[in-house]
């Protein structure tokens, strides 16, 4: 299973416990129905500190992701990333799997630590981390979730490296899938500098505010990393800065037990009125109206 470790207050982040199906710290597997007959709170908003995998072969209802939703359905795969915020909502029967794996599972296994940072879906971005499968590869995707699951329930010798090797070739065949259109037409080399600026956004977004300090980092001109961003994701520097800071505001803000001054405060904004500002310009309502639109969504 999953063991409940508690922010301030009661928000829910989950980790993976020893408790897991599979006997094992690093990864859980399982089918996803009776995943689901065991965690009950589903469907409030939560984090994970692992990455989190589910396909489904039956059922419906919606799926929010930082605040996205999408709508479930059959053959349809979601990737999640350490500490996305998401709730479920289903309708009738659900099935399918879900695989939970630690940052470190992979880690040990390839020498490129930062291997799972190509795929788009493992990007944090929400809009490419919902894949719909098509039809020609079904079975294929099935086939090989059924030989994890197999794997998971009578380990033989080497378990654990044939899971990650099973599960790379589902990365790898759905990676083929789902290349943002934009990147097609970007050179490796700029790919890779786009991938450190989000990268370096991730560490430093709550000191850095400004496209001038990332482009210090990556010994570009701020014009150089403005236009890179303007030509791959047609948005300024700015602007995915502004863009992962309001994200983090929200996954805070939906914790009830934080105060919104102890929201600015985590982001390193001078004051509680200027972020205030910050959120309203960015999203069109100030902090504690978001936040009650989403305690009425719960």
């Amino acid at each position: 299973m999953v063991s409940l470790y508690i922010m301030k207050k009661s928000f829910p982040v989950y980790d993976i416990c020893t408790l897991s199906e599979f006997k094992e710290e690093d990864i859980l597997i399982s089918r996803f129905a009776p995943y689901l007959k065991s965690h009950h709170n589903l469907h409030l908003a939560h984090k994970h500190t692992f990455y989190h995998l589910v396909l489904f072969t039956e059922g419906g209802g919606t799926h929010a992701i930082d605040f996205q939703n999408f709508q479930v359905k059959p053959y349809q795969i979601y990737f999640m990333i350490p500490g996305q915020v998401h709730s479920w909502s289903f309708d009738g029967n659900v099935d399918g799997y879900v695989i939970n794996f630690s940052v470190p599972f992979f880690q040990s296994f390839l020498l490129q630590s930062d291997y799972l940072e190509q795929f788009p879906f493992f990007s944090g971005a929400s809009n490419e981390e919902v894949i719909d499968i098509p039809e020609n590869l079904q079975d294929e995707i099935i086939a090989l979730f059924e030989q994890i699951i197999t794997e998971s329930e009578v380990p033989g010798r080497l378990a654990l490296d044939m899971v990650r090797t099973l599960m790379l070739q589902v990365f790898i065949l759905l990676s083929r899938l789902t290349l943002p259109h934009h990147i097609t037409n970007t050179t490796p080399y700029n790919y890779t500098l786009l991938r450190n600026f989000q990268k370096l956004i991730d560490k430093n977004f709550t000191t850095l505010k400004l496209p001038k300090d990332y482009a210090a980092l990556l010994y570009i001109t701020p014009n150089h990393l403005n236009a890179l961003c303007n030509d791959v994701l047609d948005i300024s520097a700015g602007e995915v800065i502004r863009n992962r800071i309001v994200l983090e505001a929200k996954r805070l803000l939906v914790n009830l037990g934080l105060t919104i001054s102890e929201v600015a405060d985590q982001l390193h904004f001078a004051d509680y009125s200027y972020f205030t500002k910050y959120f309203k310009k960015q999203t069109g309502v100030t902090p504690e109206e978001f936040r009650k639109q989403i305690t009425k969504q719960a």
